[in-house]
C-alpha cells in the first residue's frame, strides 16, 4: 500500500515521524505481502527544514511522485499554514481523486480545505485553530474536541502527536485491531486514548477572548476559586446588575457566568492534578468544588475523563508512574 505524506513548509516533524514510525512497526509484523510503502513529498522535493530546525530529505517533489497512492496524508505546519500554491492544489486534488482515502493531520486541514476537498465534510484540527477553520470555511463541519474524525474516505486528526492516533486507526482498518494494538504497545502509547482534545488545552480557550470588565472578573475567579462566584457576587464586583452581566458574558464569551466559573475551576484543578501529589478531595476543595464527586462530574462533563484518569496521563513524576487515586500527601 502506497502511503503519500505531503509536508508543507515549516512542518511539525512529529507529524511526519510519528506516523511513519507506526507504519514501520506495522511493516515489521506484517507477513502477507501487504506492507506499507511510504513516500514523503514536498512541493519542490529539495532538502527542507522542519519547524523545530531538524532538516529532512523528502522522497520526491510533486512533479516526481509515483502512484497512484492508496492513502494521501497532508501534514500540518507550525501555526497556520500558507495557502498552497496552485500547482500544489492541483496535485492534491488529483492525488485525492485517485486515492482510496485521504486526509489531514493538525493544521493540514487548512491546506486541504483550500483545495475544496473538505467541503461538506466533518473534520477536526488542532484545538487552538478549530474556530478559525470553521470561520474561514463555513462549508466544513468542524468537530473541535475530537482526536480524529472519519467521514467516508476523508479522515482528519487533531494536533501533532494525534498523527499517531490517526495512523493506528488506518492500520486497524487495513489489518485489524490485533496489529494496531501490537504497534501501540511497541510505541508505548494508547491505541485509542480516552477523552477529547479539551484535556490537552493548557488554558481555557474562552479566557483568551476576554477584555474590559471581564479582566477583573477573570482575575478574581482565578485568585479566589473558593469564594462565592455566583452571578450576583460577580456582578457586584464590577458594579453591574446580574442580568446585564449574564447578557455581557453571552455576548463576549458565548457562555454563561456559571459555565465560565466551572471551566476556570476545572482548569485550576487540572494544574493541581498535574503538578501535585495531593489527594483529589483536597484538590477539589482548593479549586472551589464542594466535593470530589462534584469535581468528578465536572471533569466528565467538560473533559471526558475522570480526575484520576487525567492525573494518570498528565502528572509529572520522577518515576513516570502516575498516581491512580491521588491519596498521597496534603495540598500545601
Amino acid at each position: 500500500m502506497l502511503i503519500t505524506i505531503f509536508a508543507p513548509n515549516n512542518v511539525h516533524l512529529l507529524e511526519i515521524a510519528g506516523g511513519r514510525d507506526a507504519l514501520f512497526e506495522a511493516n515489521c509484523k506484517i507477513a502477507n505481502g501487504q506492507s506499507y510503502n511510504v513516500q514523503l513529498v514536498t512541493e519542490d522535493g529539495f532538502p527542507a527544514e522542519s519547524a523545530s530546525g531538524v532538516r529532512f530529505l523528502p522522497d520526491a517533489g510533486i512533479a516526481d511522485t509515483f502512484g497512484p497512492s492508496d492513502t494521501l496524508i497532508v501534514a500540518g505546519s507550525y501555526g497556520l499554514p500558507q495557502t498552497p500554491s496552485e500547482p500544489v492544489q492541483r496535485w492534491l486534488r488529483e492525488q485525492a481523486r485517485q486515492s482510496r482515502r485521504f486526509g489531514s493531520i493538525c493544521t493540514g486541514a487548512f491546506v486541504l480545505a483550500d483545495t475544496g476537498l473538505l467541503s461538506g465534510r466533518s473534520v477536526t484540527t488542532h484545538w487552538e485553530y478549530a474556530d478559525r477553520l470553521a470561520a474561514k470555511f463555513p462549508e466544513i463541519q468542524v468537530q473541535a474536541d475530537r482526536i480524529f474524525v472519519r467521514d467516508g474516505p476523508v479522515f482528519s486528526s487533531a494536533g501533532v502527536a494525534a498523527a499517531i492516533d490517526l495512523t493506528f486507526s488506518l492500520i486497524e482498518e487495513d489489518h485489524g485491531r490485533a496489529l494496531a494494538l501490537w504497534v501501540a504497545r511497541r510505541l508505548v502509547v494508547f491505541l485509542k486514548r480516552p477523552g477529547g482534545q479539551s484535556q490537552f488545552s493548557a488554558a481555557l480557550t474562552v479566557q483568551t477572548g476576554a477584555s474590559g470588565p471581564f479582566d477583573r472578573i477573570q482575575l478574581h475567579i482565578l485568585e479566589y476559586p473558593r469564594a462565592d462566584l455566583g452571578v450576583s457576587a460577580l456582578a457586584a464586583l464590577v458594579g453591574l446588575n446580574p442580568r446585564t452581566l449574564t447578557r455581557l458574558f453571552h455576548s463576549a464569551l458565548d457562555t454563561s457566568p456559571a459555565a465560565y466559573v466551572e471551566l476556570t475551576r476545572v482548569d485550576i484543578a487540572r494544574g493541581l492534578l498535574e503538578d501535585s501529589r495531593s489527594p483529589i478531595k483536597a484538590i477539589a476543595h482548593a479549586a472551589g468544588f464542594g466535593s470530589s464527586a462534584t469535581l468528578r462530574r465536572a471533569f466528565l462533563r467538560r473533559i471526558g475523563v475522570t480526575p484520576a484518569e487525567y492525573r494518570s496521563r498528565f502528572r509529572t513524576s520522577g518515576s513516570g508512574a502516575g498516581d491512580q487515586d491521588g491519596n498521597d500527601v496534603p495540598l500545601s
